[in-house]
């Protein structure tokens, strides 16, 4: 692999997830992050009582993530062999932990209108 290129990309994460899970997790992002663009827009104001609920979440979404990758691809703790390994894990439990965020603050909002909440 001389070039790094987005087409490359695509299919290291195809490989590693397999296609049916690399695509349905493409499909369930691009959902969540459209939920949260109508959000935002309909709202026309971030709620900081959601913005809070969000932020506690972050812990757990990164456990979960880093499970996940680690379930998905058969690997364990054991497995980590440097700091590229290292590096990884923790870009997956910043990833977890920012889609947790944003997941939750779109399901509050989704739910509990801004009428209803009265920050």
């Amino acid at each position: 692999m001389k070039d790094l290129t987005f087409g490359t990309l695509i299919a290291v994460f195809e490989e590693i997830f397999g296609r049916g899970l690399f695509w349905a997790m493409v499909l369930v992002a691009l959902a969540i992050t459209a939920g949260y663009v109508y959000v935002l827009i309909r709202d026309r104001e971030i709620s900081w009582r959601k913005f809070l609920w969000a932020q506690l979440s972050m812990p757990f979404g990164a456990i979960a993530a880093v499970l996940f990758v680690q379930g998905v691809t058969n690997s364990g703790f054991s497995d980590i062999g440097g700091p590229i390994d290292v590096i990884v894990l923790l870009m997956v439990a910043v990833a977890g932990a920012i889609g947790s965020a944003i997941l939750v603050y779109t399901v509050e909002s989704l739910i509990w209108r801004k009428d209803a909440a009265q920050d």
